[in-house]
């Protein structure tokens, strides 16, 4: 049996295809992108009813390949640990049976295993890891690609003990048995060596291992993917930080955004940072407190443990450095906390309680006014989130008025390291705050928030199972927004209208009961409930101050809109679209004009996603303009409904002419309601001219059909009247409508290009309408199409 996963996989998917499980064999081809690329919801739809399939069909070769992936997707992107140690102890048990250890994936299942443990606590399961590692290595040869990321993850282990200089002749030692075996070194590997050479402190060589490796790539002909690419500018940033360069490491260091969406950055990119703030080259402010402080929620509610400890320490040292007393207390307190859930604590633990003492010794302000004062005063001045934290803490350790007071002081303080990222430290301080004071609503609904926000799925239950007793509507209320935080949409429903049987005027939640089922595609009921905001929520001018949450606002209208158009209640669209100043056509019946471009973005069968260009035809629908594969569910002609907010934001005022003008709105599809029924065929060959493409459009729209071009003016073809001559060519995409037949598609072709001077090839269609498809073959040898 080959070794060569991509061998075997490749035969897996064309046996699967053949049998006809086409969907199975598309996801073993796509899995591995959408868990390398972080494309987490597109992996989370396909994975379920892969492996399903896979178990169902008895294939456990393709269970171990399927689940191996959704691990890497699981450690590498999504950094969790704990949360995915029992699956990654199990599928390591699976691997190994007599079933699949045959299977050439089996052996990346020991990754995994390797990979998770690090997550938990990396130096905590040194000697676990470096076993199974090592036994895993002996018994595979080097030529294997699986020799290349076991030797990678050994490395690893050796780093996580103190023992980088090991670790560096373990990597080279690897190198030298894989070259010896006719193979390439990867980039990751590569990538690896250099973060050994990081911490042993050789920066300038990291530099230039970094060259000479992405030029190797370049010479083999392989294209450096993007997370490549932003993983070996975070390195170069890192080193030239290290040595002191810091403008260049700036021009390199990706920007915070870059690192909040990949979570694989945030430990490095980290680094750099510190580097680069001790440096005086760049700004230590609130907003890196708050990205820091949201990545160690994270990974403490991923149970990525260690990972999460390391970065709470570099906040903590930053927040020292900012004088932020109360933050760096806040992480202290975490870092405490989570010293439980590590193996080994030494060296840590000490760093734990110097980032204590360090905060403690920083001066606390004094009051600028008396504690029931402060929030009032804090609103009115302005004073930056951190230094009101620092204000908040004192005024509410310091208060000695009535009870309401010190929970005011408390909300305000919540609110404050909510909005710096604390989350968790907002909760426990609302906790704690609810014991003293059971009956306070606006503690209710805070907690609920904070708990929600961090993450705390045993919180949410406990503070609903609280409240159960004496408010049920308050317990289904924290569990509904709980369940759509976590996308559990049915759920979410179940507990709203157990709200609203016994409180039939809530709003709000409606809002969300509605929101919900929308996603489930159950587009009457959202109907009802948004018609039901509009009937119980109050005219603008009756709402008292602080009941705005009870009037209609705008996107309400539009929400209904949206859902009574894929009812095709076509009285209540333009009802509500008149309460919007929305002028129709017609008085009555469907809404279908002409309105403007706009761009529709839909999900590909892959999970990508694709910008469609379309027409607008009413409030909520719009008509898809292109001819689409079989990669999308849509086609020409379809009518969708899309949702009404905005995906991208409009060019801001003063951008350049031309952006303007270019700009369109884009919204998210929402359904399909009248599929317009054409099939695509494909057409390939010699671009036959301006004019000519033109008048064969014209022809083929007269006739119902439609064309879209997908190639560029870089697409060529072989000439085949010049040695090494090439033509510009044209691929493009045939919408045969409903009404006509492949035969008549074919003949009508025929007709249309018969006198151009290079023939076009359509080869499936000529199969299609039972035609001699020997012409269409011939054309593509001729022209190397």
């Amino acid at each position: 049996m080959s070794t060569d996963i991509w061998a075997w996989v490749h035969d897996a998917h064309q046996q699967l295809a053949e049998a006809g499980h086409r969907r199975l064999a598309d996801a073993i081809y796509e899995l591995p992108g959408h868990a390398n690329e972080g494309r987490n919801e597109q992996l989370d739809a396909v994975y379920p009813e892969a492996v399903a399939a896979a178990r169902a069909l008895g294939l456990p070769w393709v269970e171990v390949y399927l689940r191996h992936w959704r691990m890497q997707n699981l450690l590498n992107r999504r950094h969790q640990g704990e949360q995915a140690l029992p699956e990654a102890v199990d599928l390591l048990e699976f691997a190994h049976r007599e079933e699949t250890a045959g299977c050439p994936q089996s052996v990346c299942v020991v990754q995994d295993f390797a990979i998770c443990h690090a997550r938990v606590d990396g130096p905590g399961y040194v000697p676990e890891r470096l076993a199974v590692l090592s036994e895993t290595l002996e018994r595979i040869e080097p030529a294997r690609a699986c020799f290349d990321c076991l030797s990678r993850e050994y490395s690893d282990a050796l780093e996580d003990d103190g023992r980088p200089a090991e670790a560096l002749a373990h990597l080279d030692t690897a190198a030298a048995r894989i070259q010896a075996a006719g193979e390439q070194l990867s980039l990751h590997f590569h990538h690896s060596r250099a973060g050994t050479l990081h911490l042993l402190g050789r920066h300038e060589e990291v530099l230039a291992l970094l060259d000479t490796a992405e030029q190797a790539e370049r010479v083999r002909g392989r294209e450096i993917d993007e997370s490549d690419r932003r993983w070996g500018a975070l390195l170069r940033a890192r080193a030239l930080a290290s040595l002191g360069r810091t403008e260049e490491a700036l021009a390199l260091l990706p920007d915070l955004a870059e690192a909040d969406r990949h979570a694989d950055l945030r430990a490095a990119w980290t680094t750099t940072v510190e580097l680069l703030v001790a440096a005086g080259a760049r700004e230590n402010d609130a907003e890196l407190g708050a990205a820091l402080a949201g990545w160690v929620g994270y990974l403490d509610g991923t149970g990525s443990h260690r990972p999460c400890v390391d970065l709470l320490l570099a906040a903590g040292r930053l927040a020292l450095a900012r004088g932020a007393r109360t933050i760096a207390l806040t992480l202290a307190t975490t870092g405490e906390r989570k010293l439980a859930d590590l193996r080994r604590t030494e060296g840590v633990a000490e760093q734990v309680a110097a980032l204590r003492a360090a905060a403690e010794a920083l001066p606390a302000p004094e009051l600028p006014v008396p504690p029931a004062e402060l929030p009032a005063y804090l609103a009115e001045t302005g004073v930056p989130f951190e230094a009101g934290a620092d204000l908040l803490a004192v005024a509410l350790d310091r208060y000695r008025g009535e009870q309401a007071g010190a929970t005011v002081l408390a909300l305000n303080l919540a609110g404050v390291l909510g909005g710096l990222g604390h989350a968790r430290a907002a909760a426990d301080l609302l906790w704690a705050r609810l014991d003293a004071d059971p009956g306070n609503e606006e503690l209710v609904g805070m907690l609920g928030g904070a708990l929600i926000e961090a993450g705390d799925a045993e919180g949410v239950g406990r503070l609903a199972d609280r409240l159960a007793p004496g408010s049920p509507s308050d317990a289904h209320w924290v569990r509904a927004r709980w369940a759509a935080a976590q996308a559990r949409w049915a759920e979410a429903v179940e507990h709203c209208e157990a709200i609203l049987a016994e409180h039939p005027d809530r709003i709000n939640t409606r809002r969300l009961a509605a929101g919900a089922a929308t996603e489930l595609g159950d587009h009457a009921r959202a109907q009802r409930f948004y018609q039901e905001v509009l009937v119980h929520a109050l005219p603008p001018e009756e709402a008292a101050e602080g009941e705005a949450h009870r009037t209609v606002r705008e996107p309400d209208l539009w929400h209904l809109i949206t859902s009574a158009t894929a009812n095709r209640d076509w009285a209540v669209v333009r009802s509500t679209g008149a309460r919007l100043g929305i002028e129709f056509d017609e008085p009555e019946g469907p809404v279908d004009e002409e309105w403007q471009l706009v761009t529709v973005r839909a999900t590909r069968t892959n999970g990508a996603t694709a910008d469609l260009p379309a027409v607008r035809t009413g409030p909520a629908t719009a008509r898809i303009l292109p001819v689409l594969g079989d990669d999308l569910t849509l086609n020409h002609g379809d009518v969708v409904v899309f949702a009404p907010a905005l995906l991208e934001e409009p060019p801001a005022e003063g951008a350049p002419e031309e952006e303007r003008r270019r700009w369109r709105p884009v919204f998210g599809l929402l359904t399909l309601l009248d599929p317009a029924g054409y099939t695509t065929y494909w057409i390939d060959g010699a671009w036959p001219g301006d004019d000519a493409w033109a008048e064969l459009r014209e022809e083929l729209g007269r006739a119902g059909y439609a064309v879209w071009a997908y190639s560029g003016e870089q697409y060529s073809i072989t000439d085949p009247a010049e040695e090494d001559g090439f033509l510009p060519g044209v691929y493009a995409a045939l919408g045969v409508p409903p009404t006509a037949s492949a035969a008549e598609a074919d003949a009508l072709l025929h007709r249309l290009t018969g006198s151009w001077t290079h023939p076009l090839a359509w080869s499936d269609l000529a199969e299609a309408a039972g035609a001699d498809t020997a012409r269409h073959k011939e054309i593509v040898e001729r022209y190397g199409l």
